[in-house]
């Protein structure tokens, strides 16, 4: 047994067991080891005298009353009892868990984790445990099959033999000294049972460490390869036939559109490698630049690939370059394309019979060969890791590079996030769209936004309704997207037709509704944040977001993003009670403006330390326990350490990096 081993050889689990994991990429003991929780529970028994309302805790006490299950709705019901804690009188119920009728017996002593209602001196449970425990308890992120007890157990499992001290560390002693850096295996151990918060926050600072520093060693190699190459591709492209098609189209360019296409082209025929950024808002017309950039591509003689992170997004691509392309034959490669048309595609893409390809990561597959590659383009190239954005510029014989994003970053962060890249930066909203109207209120008020949807419905509008959850889960105060979409589909019956979007839906299926949502077979839309990058559909101008505050800013954005592509007037609706003054700013910073680049600056300001016992939000790029807003100060000291590593000639002979040294300043800390 080794770290390569199959999780079917660990005591307790199976071949049947392990395949269930495999939903969330756990194959391997180190998969497993690896897979870090992403929030703790705390189980240390709580007097209610000491807890404020709305708390979560363990509450324990007698049972002084039977449990009985009340039935209502469809597959709902509650379970309640009371029990005594001192000479308090405590309620207890429980939302759709009648199967814990049978652990509760008058007289016994229960210890429940739930969350307190002070006014009412009662606690709506989450679960019933054995009995309360000083240790912080891990929760993980789970797939369909594999519940938190499982996960947890398999851990443990691999502790059991002793697996997290098989890892290898992959730090050098000397950053492990100078930054005070716990060691792999015991960082491991304590990001899954840390005795207690400081041993946690102790490992996560190790991890979070590792996770930026090989993204930056990985960012700084990228960039020596860039400065060491000799030249890139000259694209003489021709300038007239690009005019001629900018002049055809229905619209004019904005003044930022045109100094980023002038960018762009000036790089293509300089013959310099291209390796460049293009951000700009939701909405603001990158993609017009990037398929300009493509066509320029196309009369120069060369091919041009678009990789997006979605099938969704991909199809969006290729029926717009079709439409705007006519006579240029255009191809789409997806993971999920049957296997006969994938084999026609990727033989006209290598005889060059294709001028455009797009697709998502099935174009940087091996057995995917260009016949003459010029120009490789990403979108919201944050979702792919630096390994996928090298791979497909290694694709034909070193095309130019663009890569774009929606995100807008603020140009501190951008700096440390993307090096070197050369960034153009579209500031403007084409002309004819208007700026998205947005509402914050409060779940008391949810009647009157559904009756003024109503009346929106019957002018031809859309609508998508997001939801941060798929299922009950222990966050019972959250509504979740199946019961939003039976409670909508009730309430809307007589004026629209409802489809609920979420990520465990195979590709083919959210397709489908999409499809249905664009053609208006559909006006409302029930999602997860599934949507946040998707299709144009030009009538949906109502975004309603449910619990906003569990969001982030730039997540928020983005969502909002969805509407307000055509020339409709469109609204954005945030339902939320904040309890803390950072969820309260964030819904004001996104009633007071519409400017990503200035909600990127406000969400670097309200984010700080991050809550440990709260939903941690991902950063651009994507890590799994690293944020790059809320980890600033780490990613910064990573990129300066591993440019230093990276520019030394001798790095790569010595295997423990001790010629870093002499270079660093031992006052230097990213605490």
């Amino acid at each position: 047994m080794d770290l390569q081993s199959s999780i079917a050889v660990l005591k307790g689990l199976g071949p049947k067991s392990a395949e269930k994991f495999q939903k969330l990429n756990i194959y391997t003991i180190e998969d497993l080891l690896l897979y870090y929780p992403f929030r703790y529970e705390d189980f240390k028994d709580k007097s209610v005298f000491e807890l404020a309302d709305g708390e979560k805790a363990v509450i324990s006490g007698t049972v002084v009353t039977p449990a009985n299950v009340q039935y209502y709705g469809h597959k709902r019901n509650r379970l309640s009892f009371k029990m005594k804690q001192g000479e308090a009188v405590i309620s207890v119920s429980f939302f759709n868990q009648p199967y814990l009728q049978e652990k509760v017996t008058v007289g016994s002593r229960l210890a429940v984790f739930g969350k307190w209602d002070a006014l009412k001196s009662a606690v709506t449970g989450m679960k019933i445990l054995v009995q309360a425990s000083d240790d912080l308890q891990p929760v993980y992120r789970l797939g369909q099959g594999v519940t938190q007890n499982a996960l947890v157990k398999a851990v443990k499992a691999a502790f059991a033999v002793g697996a997290h001290q098989w890892l290898p560390e992959n730090l050098p002693q000397v950053l492990l000294d100078k930054y005070r850096l716990l060691g792999r295996s015991q960082a491991t151990a304590a990001m899954h049972f840390p005795k207690d918060l400081s041993q946690y926050r102790q490992a996560l600072r190790r991890i979070k460490f590792e996770e930026l520093f090989y993204f930056q060693m990985q960012l700084q190699l990228l960039k020596a390869a860039n400065k060491t190459e000799k030249s890139g591709l000259a694209v003489n492209y021709n300038q007239e036939a690009v005019r001629q098609k900018i002049s055809q189209l229905p619209f004019s360019l904005t003044a930022s559109q045109k100094n980023s296409l002038n960018d762009i082209l000036t790089d293509m025929r300089s013959g310099r490698h291209m390796n460049r950024l293009l951000q700009g808002d939701v909405g603001s017309g990158k993609t017009i630049i990037a398929s300009l950039a493509m066509y320029a591509t196309y009369t120069a003689g060369f091919q041009s690939a678009l990789m997006v992170p979605t099938e969704i997004l991909a199809e969006q691509h290729y029926e717009s370059l079709s439409a705007l392309f006519p006579d240029l034959s255009i191809a789409i490669l997806t993971s999920g394309m049957k296997a006969p048309v994938r084999r026609t595609v990727l033989s006209a893409i290598a005889s060059g019979s294709v001028n455009m390809i797009v697709g998502t990561h099935a174009l940087i597959q091996e057995g995917v060969d260009y016949h003459r590659l010029g120009l490789v383009i990403t979108d919201e190239q944050h979702r792919f890791g630096v390994r996928q954005r090298r791979l497909f510029r290694e694709k034909g014989s070193n095309p130019d590079v663009l890569m774009m994003t929606a995100t807008p970053i603020p140009r501190t962060l951008a700096i440390t996030t993307f090096g070197e890249m050369d960034v153009s930066t579209i500031t403007e909203l084409p002309a004819g769209r208007r700026p998205i109207l947005t509402r914050w209120i409060k779940h008391e008020e949810l009647e009157n936004v559904f009756s003024w949807m109503k009346s929106e419905l019957k002018k031809g509008a859309q609508a998508y309704v997001i939801s941060p959850l798929i299922e009950e889960s222990e966050s019972l105060d959250l509504k979740n997207a199946t019961d939003l979409y039976e409670e909508l589909s009730a309430y809307f019956a007589a004026e629209a037709k409802v489809a609920l979007l979420h990520g465990r839906l195979k590709n083919e299926e959210k397709e489908a509704i999409m499809q249905d949502f664009k053609s208006k077979r559909l006006q409302i839309l029930v999602a997860t944040t599934v949507v946040e990058v998707g299709v144009n559909v030009p009538d949906a101008t109502i975004m309603l977001i449910m619990d906003a505050d569990r969001f982030g800013l730039s997540q928020l954005h983005q969502l909002r993003g969805r509407v307000g592509r055509g020339s409709k007037q469109s609204y954005a609706v945030l339902v939320a009670n904040p309890k803390t003054e950072s969820g309260k700013e964030r819904m004001k910073a996104m009633t007071q403006t519409t400017d990503g680049f200035l909600l990127a600056e406000a969400d670097l300001k309200l984010r700080g330390s991050g809550e440990i016992f709260g939903t941690r939000q991902s950063g651009l790029p994507e890590f799994q326990v690293a944020d790059v807003i809320e980890d600033f100060n780490i990613l910064e000291e990573a990129r300066r350490v591993a440019a230093l590593i990276v520019s030394d000639s001798h790095w790569q002979q010595d295997e423990r990096w001790q010629v870093i040294v002499p270079n660093l300043n031992q006052n230097d800390s990213f605490d």
